[in-house]
């Protein structure tokens, strides 16, 4: 999947330098050429030399090159690759690519790129936490820069918490997810997830029990086939898929508007929990008790049909549109009729009674409804469903 293929490895300086060197090596091992780029602080942690062998290539360092800046290096090192991963990617790294800054060779060339890059953050815990690095981590975002990790553990420093790079098999495969080419490449595919949540006043609202977790597992098994995946979400503590653009939302209103926004797509996987209703007006104050025991009076207006919409689109429709139906009890039947009512060409439909601990849960197990009937998988992981899903949708598109 990465023979032929070119990444430019900026290496920043931090205690998990060290597994840029097997992360070198593994990428080599898939036929992956890597043009290494330490930063000064890096070269505390790994010597150019060690870098240099394993990626049998010169490691670039200084961006006053004389000899290579003759002829524009940086300019040319930014363009020439075909993915820019950072790791470790520090707190310093983070705030200087966030703020624009280009005062050394790894942060110019992050400026010069045309590439996609892909960061894989290393810190402690706290500066991870810190509101600082959460707005940065926000700024890249909105500037399409990828990120996995980080992972929680133990620290070098002795803290436990979220901060340690991604092991290189990890990077290994954000990597691969980004330079795929799949069966799905040059296709586009919107991906909705996760629930909605319908403010009642400002501090509360309502929602559902989705996860998010099985719209995201679809949303990265798309994305490792080669599509390009805009994956609208709800709130949702699942990390967002390495290698998709993300747009977060929180009410139905708003999924609607970022659908339409994302169309056209060659399909759509509405995997999202909408809420059918929302609250007609919502108060602008908190709502408190006045004392007579008597709940407050509330009018609920219905959310729009955000797939059915879609569905039935006579210029953008996607060529395949695919909803699905969380059901407990009688769930063929009613998924069937769903789909027949929403104009969608397939339902995935489930059991979501709480016995059967899907709802929120690690596993599913689904019933795809086609023109071909009811088909019933085997409970299985989410991540399979997911890849067995866009297997089915590449097959499909083919």
């Amino acid at each position: 999947m990465l023979e032929g293929k070119r990444v430019l490895l900026i290496i920043g300086g931090g205690i998990a330098a060290f597994k840029s060197l097997e992360l070198i090596r593994r990428l080599r091992e898939r036929g992956c050429a890597v043009t290494p780029v330490l930063t000064a602080s890096a070269e505390e942690f790994v010597t150019p030399l060690s870098v240099s062998a394993l990626a049998a290539e010169k490691v670039h360092r200084d961006l006053f090159d004389l000899t290579e800046e003759s002829e524009m290096g940086h300019i040319e090192l930014s363009r020439s690759a075909d993915l820019v991963v950072v790791a470790p990617c520090t707190a310093n790294l983070m705030a200087k690519m966030a703020g624009g800054h280009a005062d050394d060779l790894a942060s110019t060339l992050l400026m010069a790129t045309d590439k996609p890059v892909l960061i894989a953050p290393a810190m402690n815990v706290r500066m991870w936490q810190h509101p600082a690095t959460q707005r940065n981590l926000s700024t890249l975002r909105q500037d399409s820069v990828l990120a996995v990790g980080p992972d929680e553990g133990e620290m070098a420093c002795g803290e436990f918490g979220p901060g340690r790079m991604s092991e290189p098999p990890d990077i290994i495969s954000a990597v691969a997810a980004v330079l795929s080419d799949g069966p799905l490449n040059g296709r586009h595919i919107l991906v909705t997830s996760g629930p909605t949540i319908e403010p009642i006043d400002p501090v509360r609202y309502i929602a559902n029990r989705s996860s998010g977790a099985q719209g995201a597992a679809i949303a990265q098994a798309l994305a490792s086939l080669g599509a390009r995946v805009t994956f609208v979400t709800g709130p949702s503590s699942i990390p967002t898929p390495i290698g998709v653009k993300a747009v977060p939302v929180e009410s139905a209103m708003q999924m609607l508007e970022a659908v339409e926004a994302a169309l056209p797509a060659d399909a759509a996987v509405f995997a999202a929990a909408v809420a059918d209703w929302r609250v007609a007006r919502k108060s602008t104050q908190k709502i408190k008790k006045d004392g007579s025991g008597k709940p407050p009076a509330i009018e609920f207006t219905e959310n729009p049909d955000i797939l059915s919409a879609v569905a039935r689109k006579r210029e953008d429709r996607p060529a395949l549109v695919v909803g699905f139906a969380a059901e407990t009890g009688d769930v063929v039947n009613h998924a069937t009729a769903k789909r027949e009512r929403k104009a969608c060409d397939w339902i995935v439909a489930n059991d979501v009674s709480p016995e059967t601990g899907i709802m929120g849960g690690a596993e599913n197990e689904v019933i795809l409804i086609t023109d071909d009937g009811a088909e019933k998988w085997p409970r299985m992981d989410k991540t399979q469903v997911a890849v067995r899903l866009a297997t089915r949708i590449a097959e499909t598109l083919a």
